[in-house]
């Protein structure tokens, strides 16, 4: 199974707490205006790679957990399961994803479902350029919710998490 793969970059900070893998896919119908990377829209800009290359990638790094982003993993759910299911079936990493579109939207479509029982923190929705905030941590505007997608999923409605660490100083 390939995913159309922009990019893996590396030990990022911004796309989940502390350091991580994102793997950036291609393809995206959001086309949400002042999207930060619109490169992502068209699938054909990426290249197609084997999810086991990729997995081989990830856990060649022993330390950064992985964000799953792009484009939007949600339009290309059977391989992105198929790499989570990996992921997790070869290390105890953290799974974070970023959608365009809302949880309660895709719990019930079976492709979807299948890659949310896979992750651990979904942020969902659409970037809405007029609600941007930079203050918000994992997110680019104030409609985007950090969900604890097993906590959501066992009660059937969506958990949100609140994620503003404390100062250590």
């Amino acid at each position: 199974m390939k995913i159309s793969l922009l990019k893996i970059e590396h030990d990022t900070t911004v796309d989940g707490p502390g350091f991580r893998n994102a793997v950036y896919c291609a393809g995206c119908r959001n086309a949400c205006p002042g999207c930060h990377n619109p490169q992502s829209w068209d699938e054909n800009n990426g290249t197609p790679t084997d999810v086991d290359d990729i997995l081989s990638v990830i856990l060649a790094d022993p330390y950064a957990d992985v964000t799953f982003t792009g484009g939007d993993p949600m339009l290309h759910p059977e391989a992105f399961t198929e790499l989570a299911r990996k992921i997790k079936q070869h290390s105890n990493k953290n799974i974070w994803c970023y959608t365009g579109y809302m949880f309660d939207n895709i719990k019930n479509k079976a492709p979807q479902r299948a890659l949310l029982e896979q992750i651990d923190v979904l942020v969902d929705g659409p970037y809405v350029e007029k609600l941007r905030d930079i203050s918000l941590l994992f997110r680019g505007s104030a409609n985007q919710r950090l969900i604890d997608v097993p906590a959501s999923l066992a009660q059937n409605q969506v958990i949100t998490l609140d994620y503003n660490p404390k100062p250590i100083f």
